[in-house]
């Protein structure tokens, strides 16, 4: 399957941030989103996710305009922010409660994504007393309760240790091995490795990126 995004375009007040965004991306792959602060990465995941209304453009997805399908576009798509939006006076399993059936958060905990993710660990704590690697390895968590095919992702393992940023790539890549497809907005080098392509966004459009592993030419890229 596929997801084919034409002519998102946004602006604020005077300022056009996207103009004419358009690509298209194959599920089991995972695509990272390039640019420097301020390029739109953040407002490019937001419109898709359905968070931000576009001024145009459309995201098919089986034939579907997800922007204009609330229904199909939550049980397709999932997104997890750079922040970490949980009820933090709620245990890490309360949160969780918000977002899974009883059964399948079980099932979840012993042999699916909240396995793979830890989250066992800290069941019982207060979400806001976890450090920002717990707090962010809960958030993926719950945008996985529904089985998404699309995930979008702005700078995943930002607040990660090493060992923590290797076991949520590995889920990662399980995800893309299972025939997800994830979008990314990073500049991580063990999450620009992950990806299959690579998006620049400048002036408002994305266009191919070439990357070989020079994360030195992509820093000197983006400040061109």
């Amino acid at each position: 399957m596929q997801l084919c995004v034409q002519e998102i375009k946004k602006r604020f007040r005077r300022k056009e941030v996207l103009r004419d965004v358009s690509f298209t991306a194959e599920s089991g792959r995972a695509v990272a989103l390039l640019g420097s602060n301020g390029s739109g990465k953040s407002t490019l995941l937001r419109i898709l996710a359905g968070v931000l209304r576009p001024d145009g453009g459309t995201c098919l997805w089986e034939g579907q305009d997800l922007l204009r399908d609330d229904r199909r576009r939550a049980g397709t798509v999932a997104y997890v922010p750079q922040g970490t939006p949980l009820l933090e006076e709620l245990s890490a399993r309360d949160n969780l409660r918000l977002w899974y059936e009883p059964e399948a958060l079980e099932r979840s905990l012993e042999e699916g994504i909240l396995n793979r993710l830890g989250v066992k660990d800290f069941l019982k704590t207060p979400a806001g007393k976890l450090s920002g690697g717990m707090k962010k390895r809960l958030s993926i968590g719950c945008a996985m309760a529904h089985d998404p095919r699309v995930l979008l992702l702005d700078e995943p393992t930002a607040a990660l240790d090493l060992r923590g940023k290797e076991e949520i790539l590995s889920c990662f890549d399980g995800f893309c091995r299972a025939g997800g497809l994830l979008l990314m907005a990073t500049h991580d080098p063990m999450e620009l490795e992950l990806c299959d392509s690579w998006l620049l966004l400048e002036d408002g459009r994305v266009q191919p990126y070439a990357y070989d592993g020079d994360v030195h030419a992509l820093a000197g890229r983006l400040r061109a």
